[in-house]
């Protein structure tokens, strides 16, 4: 059986690589030192030979496929293409540049850490700009300088048990607000007096990945484009007041995403909706059992009426190292990944190790999310739902304008810890808002 790509644990070795990791800061505001890589170098023919370092697993076999029809366009290059633990390996790489490959995978998370260590492609990445959905270039954008290609979108979206809700005489189309979806869990409860409706994250880490996601369908983010601290602010407090709202009036599971308790509660219907990033989909096609196919998905709530329905949790770009030694080899391979109709069809489509194509994620790139032209078909783990249109009309709404602190990884000890607290009644929003930005301002970004 195929096994889709989970990023629980791919997230969980960014935070570790981030903490432990070291690198020079490069805080947004502050000067990268990166070289540029030049626009004229890439118009020459290309041959020769570069190494790719790629995550072990499934998503490998995905990209072995797609560099093979790389390699087929232009037979006089060589890709040694190697599965790698990136997260673990590509920072330690960086700092001593013994062994540094020509390009790498590499999550969003930690891009800002290594950027002093990578190509500037800002010259190259010009005639694309208008093309990339808006988030994603502001992630990949450091300094003022474009530092990696940007590749998947990873919109948030709602998931929900068709069949609890339909027996409970909730409208899913009246959920376009999330009080709207706090009324809809009393109903169901109503219905169903066992049930906790409502998914409350229990990891640390991933539960403030997923607070940023709230944040950023907001327009938030932890600090502005300036570098200044800004999670003492409306998109978090609106998102921890509605959470803090879910667990008072018992309304919510607190689980580890995808752990047994996770599953458990939502394969016997007691948890019922799930605001999460399109990987979700992995756990009803291969986690989950008694309601697989009962699934769906369907855009988030907003945050108020007529408010972005979608904001991003996750992500990954391909970064070329600065020392590099055939870079213009590797922006060629991603140009043709990330740019090529034949290469993101290469990807997402229907192949080997997914025949229904690669359906965790989407282009980053626009011209490929045309709603009747999916990349990949509807899932039967959705009762044939077509995810693809959900997906892209999802990835329309994401604001852009947000970036990533370099300590984002390190939060995770005092805002990831504090967002527990108020799922356990611990502390109230505020608390964990002015305590939280206290603790990021004194231990990881120093006086204001």
């Amino acid at each position: 059986m195929t096994t889709l790509v989970s990023r629980r644990s791919l997230f969980r070795g960014a935070g570790a690589a981030l903490v432990a990791g070291g690198l020079a800061a490069c805080a947004p505001g502050t000067t990268t030192g990166n070289k540029a890589l030049p626009t004229t170098s890439a118009t020459k023919p290309p041959s020769g030979e570069i190494t790719i370092w790629d995550r072990t697993g499934d998503l490998y076999k995905v990209f072995d496929k797609a560099i093979a029809s790389f390699t087929a366009k232009y037979p006089q290059v060589k890709v040694n293409h190697v599965a790698v633990d990136i997260n673990a390996k590509l920072p330690s790489t960086l700092i001593s540049g013994a062994g540094v490959p020509d390009g790498a995978f590499y999550d969003d998370a930690l891009l800002t850490g290594v950027a002093p260590h990578l190509y500037d492609l800002s010259g190259l990445i010009e005639q694309y700009k208008t093309d990339i959905a808006p988030y994603k270039l502001g992630v990949v954008t450091v300094d003022g300088k474009v530092v990696a290609v940007p590749w998947d979108l990873d919109p948030g979206l709602l998931f929900y048990r068709e069949d609890i809700v339909s027996q409970a005489g909730v409208e899913i189309g009246g959920l376009s607000t999330f009080d709207n979806l706090l009324e809809a869990a009393r109903t169901v409860r109503e219905k169903f007096p066992q049930a906790k409706p409502i998914h409350l994250e229990n990891d640390q880490f991933l539960g403030q990945l997923w607070m940023d996601m709230f944040a950023n369908q907001q327009g938030g983010a932890m600090v502005a484009a300036d570098g200044k601290l800004t999670i003492d602010s409306d998109p978090y407090r609106n998102a921890l007041t509605w959470l803090d709202k879910v667990r008072s009036e018992r309304l919510g599971t607190l689980a580890k995403y995808t752990q047994p308790t996770d599953l458990q509660t939502q394969d016997n219907g007691t948890q019922v909706f799930v605001p999460w990033a399109q990987w979700f989909v992995f756990a009803p096609q291969q986690l989950l059992k008694a309601s697989k196919g009962k699934w769906r998905a369907t855009a988030l709530p907003a945050w108020q009426a007529g408010g972005a329905r979608a904001g991003v949790m996750g992500g990954s770009s391909f970064v070329i190292p600065g020392k590099a030694k055939n870079p213009e080899l590797a922006w060629r391979l991603y140009e043709h990944l990330v740019f090529s109709k034949e290469g993101y069809t290469t990807v997402y489509g229907a192949n080997d190790v997914y025949p229904g194509g690669l359906n965790t994620s989407i282009p980053s790139y626009l011209p490929a999310l045309d709603p009747e032209a999916p990349l990949f078909k509807p899932l039967e783990a959705l009762g044939g739902q077509d995810l693809w249109k959900v997906a892209v009309e999802a990835g329309k709404q994401v604001p852009g304008g947000y970036t990533i602190p370099t300590w984002w990884g390190k939060a995770v000890d005092y805002f990831g810890v504090n967002v527990q607290k108020l799922l356990v009644g611990q502390m109230s929003p505020d608390e964990v808002l002015k305590t939280s930005a206290s603790q990021i301002q004194k231990n990881l970004m120093g006086p204001s």
